[in-house]
């Protein structure tokens, strides 16, 4: 293990570990650090993941980030958008979503601020969090682990939380399943209650700090500390994946 890792780099590690055994499904993977993520899960521990050039083009060999296929890689074959929902509704798909706001069941907003009739922020809308969680695995990347982004109660649901996919009758939220959550301070995972809990910290973050930066009470007596990254993951983030460092602009020092 690499002692010199910055912060984006062990985060990107970290979500990195959530694809293991993911086998051959459809990657979605959606910012920076998760697709750094996904690339080195495909070139590492994961050859199956599929992966696309962030355009219609499935990849073997996936380009730097910040580029299609133009800008390098192996195309291995094509699947238009409207191909997606076939897959998604397969369950042959995995997402790695962002979150305005989180609850401590795992409820995701990423839709509004305030009130939704008279929203003080109108953020991206629900988009595909509804169709994701219900359908397949969900993990959420959170690069500024704050009590604003984890609150008792989301404003708006857009993604289903454990709470109410339990309460639900019904089978359409059998395949409802919810990772972890990866944020700049930690690793959290969720207990049998399905609350949120903290599964591991990273290096130089005190159980303190977290709990500081949530607006909820977390379960911090199993926690570990985050694994270091190995020099080859180093190697292929810095110099293969993302060569122009643009994981740093997405995570503080």
């Amino acid at each position: 293990m690499s002692t010199d890792a910055t912060r984006a780099e062990i985060c990107a590690v970290a979500c990195s570990d959530t694809w293991r055994d993911a086998g051959e499904v459809l990657a979605h993977a959606v910012g920076t650090i998760p697709a750094v993520s996904a690339r080195l899960a495909k070139l590492t521990h994961s050859p199956d993941l599929v992966l696309t050039d962030g355009e219609c083009f499935l990849m073997s060999d996936p380009p730097p980030l910040g580029g299609n296929a133009a800008a390098g890689g192996t195309v291995e074959s094509w699947a238009p958008f409207r191909s997606v929902f076939d897959i998604l509704s397969t369950g042959r798909r995995r997402s790695m979503m962002g979150a305005s706001q989180l609850d401590a069941y795992g409820n995701q907003n990423i839709s509004a601020i305030g009130d939704w009739r008279r929203p003080k922020r109108q953020l991206i809308g629900v988009r595909g969090a509804p169709g994701n969680t219900v359908n397949h695995r969900v993990d959420y990347w959170v690069p500024a682990h704050s009590p604003r982004v984890f609150v008792e109660r989301v404003d708006v649901v857009s993604g289903v939380g454990n709470d109410r996919a339990r309460a639900h009758r019904g089978p359409s939220l059998r395949f409802h399943e919810l990772g972890v959550v990866v944020t700049d301070l930690a690793v959290l995972d969720y207990g049998a209650d399905g609350r949120l809990k903290v599964r591991s910290l990273h290096p130089g973050v005190s159980a303190d700090e977290v709990a500081r930066q949530t607006g909820f009470a977390l379960d911090v007596s199993s926690a570990g500390t985050t694994r270091l990254p190995g020099r080859e993951e180093l190697r292929l983030i810095r110099e293969v994946i993302d060569p122009r460092g643009l994981r740093d602009g997405e995570v503080r020092a």
